[in-house]
């Protein structure tokens, strides 16, 4: 068997080899192929799993689809977790699987009932290119951009807090966007826009997450969520392209036309081009499927068509009298087509189709389910075989003649009548080879001029498209730059807002406080903390800074734990005013940290935006009731300390005196 591109990679056959999946613990047999080596193990779903995601094989093969998942949504979970180069092959076929021992028998593949052996089967055929690709994700993938953190349910900075977290989303989905047009990837972007930018941004990226510059991630204020989109079932995709049987119609001349049509009537594409070259209108019609019968619109049938005709050992129709144009128009009159010639070439197949379509009927009512359709026709219509005689001759069960003696004259048995038919195949191919030399050998000299010609327009194609990638490019990078100012702007001014509230408050006269005079009595600066939480004080430091000997006002001290508390110790404050009570935890906290905390209605706070100022003999009275009543907390705690340990002395006394 020939490499074949499936083996540009490791290939996994799998197979149980006991238990059931719908079970705890089945086990299966795994045979891994590279084309030359096989290695054979039996292995628990879990090491099957780790297997895939640590070798990223190329394909997971198995006869059956349900053997790795019980049900749908277990499959299309499994296939969500393959790793992005892995696929999963089902080499039986699709919804309606044919048995493997068929399978394999068709396709020369060594085959036996041992689960290993049918692993090792599933690998080999999936290696060359057989079965179909079971798929539950389109190759479209969804890049969301949202918040990282809530916005918070209120509070007095409540409103720059969300237009932050919002600038951030809408600053992070425009570096998104970037990199996807540095990629060069098609999208559709979809924005929710918010108070201060962008709640979230959601990019549909045609192309799938391993293409995507850009991962998951979530930082701070921002998160990257990526998705690779769902289809609505479980969809089947043939590894190698199938090539269909079907019927053709041909118009030469000039412009040589082409038009395929199916066994069922379906025009499947047509197409025109100004040559007389056969081996070229060849190739298109084998890229396109295999010919029954090959058409022509007028009688005699042209050469032309003849000897594609007889190139593919297929059958011949022509009209008993040349297509009148109006009909061919007629039967044409629902598909479209480019020229007249397209036409003519369409409407030769349809009408050969219209004379054959009962006979593909009657064929196509007596081939059981198991075998293709057109491949029976094919021998049918071409080869005049009976329907009979082909499925016989394709199962292979057809009885032995009863042996006969050597000198008597007996009828020849199906595989001598097979071989006759291949030797008359055989000189009719032979001597189209020949035809075809010649016309290789006469079209090397004109390919070589097209060569050339070719050569050159591709040349000027190719700085055509470097000018137009570079034109985008620079496009690109100057809406880059225009976003990258807009933002630079939005900072600045949030800066020369802050410059402007600071400047207010130094300009501050005797009218702003009416009961304080700034000459008789020293004013100090307070920080204020909206929330007694380990986010305001962050939020708090990040604005303007928290350091020691800094007076802190909590506008909300409860709520707090130990740990929120040991982040306020940390700072190392002068004194914490409090609004509300502190939790007993907090409270301790801060007492064993020797931080002064004291009622904010002690001190005469005057609030401006995110400043505030106190008088300094208000803290410092402060301050020295926090000492006042901490030495009373320290005396009470030495106290009971006393208390408890002559208790303890006291009931351990009556135990001593036994002793």
């Amino acid at each position: 068997m020939n490499r074949t591109a499936a083996l540009d990679a490791v290939v996994f056959g799998v197979d149980i080899q006991s238990g059931d999946v719908r079970g705890d613990a089945p086990s299966y047999a795994l045979v891994t192929f590279d084309g030359e080596h096989v290695e054979r193990d039996v292995v628990s779903r879990r090491k099957l799993r780790r297997k895939i995601e640590s070798d990223e094989p190329a394909i997971v093969a198995t006869d059956n689809m349900y053997e790795l998942a019980a049900d749908k949504d277990q499959l299309i979970h499994f296939l969500g977790s393959l790793p992005d180069g892995t696929k999963l092959v089902q080499v039986t076929g699709d919804e309606r699987p044919e048995p493997l021992s068929r399978v394999a028998k068709r396709h020369g593949v060594p085959y036996g009932k041992d689960p290993m052996e049918e692993a090792e089967a599933a690998a080999r055929l999936a290696a060359a290119s057989v079965g179909q690709e079971v798929s539950a994700f389109t190759d479209t993938t969804e890049v969301k951009v949202s918040r990282g953190r809530s916005t918070g349910k209120g509070g007095w900075s409540e409103d720059r807090y969300t237009r932050r977290i919002h600038g951030s989303v809408k600053k992070r989905a425009r570096e998104v966007e970037s990199e996807l047009d540095g990629a060069g990837l098609a999208y559709e972007r979809d924005v929710t826009e918010k108070y201060g930018g962008f709640a979230n941004a959601v990019f549909h990226v045609e192309a799938r997450p391993q293409d995507i510059p850009v991962s998951t991630e979530r930082s701070g204020d921002v998160r990257i969520e990526i998705e690779r989109m769902r289809r609505d079932g479980i969809e089947f995709r043939p590894l190698a392209k199938r090539r269909d049987h079907v019927v053709v119609g041909v118009d030469p001349g000039t412009t040589t036309a082409v038009a395929v049509v199916s066994l069922d009537g379906s025009v499947l594409d047509v197409a025109s081009s100004r040559t007389n070259d056969t081996a070229e209108v060849t190739e298109w019609i084998i890229e396109h499927g295999r010919p029954v019968v090959v058409a022509a619109d007028v009688t005699p049938m042209p050469e032309t068509v003849e000897k594609l005709r007889r190139s593919f050992s297929a059958a011949g129709w022509e009209p008993e009298r040349d297509l009148p144009v109006d009909e061919k128009k007629h039967r044409t009159r629902e598909h479209a087509y480019d020229n007249d010639h397209e036409r003519d070439a369409m409407a030769a197949a349809l009408y050969a189709f219209d004379a054959h379509e009962s006979q593909f009927d009657r064929v196509a009512e007596k081939v059981p389910p198991q075998h293709e359709v057109g491949r029976v026709v094919a021998r049918v219509v071409a080869g005049e075989e009976s329907v009979e005689s082909v499925l016989r001759d394709l199962e292979g069960d057809e009885e032995a003649e009863p042996e006969q003696s050597e000198h008597e004259p007996r009828e020849l048995t199906a595989e001598e009548k097979k071989i006759k038919r291949l030797e008359a195949r055989t000189r009719r191919l032979e001597s189209k080879v020949e035809d075809l030399k010649a016309t290789v050998k006469r079209k090397d000299e004109q390919l070589d001029e097209k060569d050339r010609q070719l050569e050159k327009a591709r040349s000027e194609g190719r700085r055509e498209v470097r000018k137009d990638r570079e034109v985008t490019r620079l496009k690109r990078r100057n809406e880059a730059l225009e976003r990258q100012v807009e933002d630079e702007q939005e900072k600045r001014e949030a800066l020369e807002d802050k410059l402007e509230r600071l400047k207010s408050l130094w300009k501050l006269d005797h009218s702003n406080f009416a009961d304080v005079s700034e000459k008789q009595e020293g004013l100090v600066p307070v920080k204020v903390v909206a929330q007694f939480t380990r986010d305001a004080i962050e939020d708090a430091d990040e604005r303007f800074g928290l350091a020691r000997d800094d007076i802190v006002l909590l506008r909300d001290a409860s709520g707090a734990g130990r740990s929120t508390a040991r982040r306020l110790a940390d700072v190392d404050p002068r004194v914490v005013l409090r609004n509300g009570n502190l939790s007993d935890a907090a409270d301790e906290v801060l007492f064993e940290n020797e931080v002064p905390v004291a009622p904010a209605e002690m001190v005469t706070v005057q609030v401006v935006d995110e400043l505030a100022i106190a008088r300094e003999r208000e803290v410092e009275a402060a301050v020295a009731d926090w000492e006042r009543r901490a030495e009373e907390r320290k005396k009470e705690r030495k106290t009971e300390m006393v208390d408890q340990i002559i208790s303890e002395h006291r009931a351990d006394r009556p135990a001593s005196g036994e002793n």
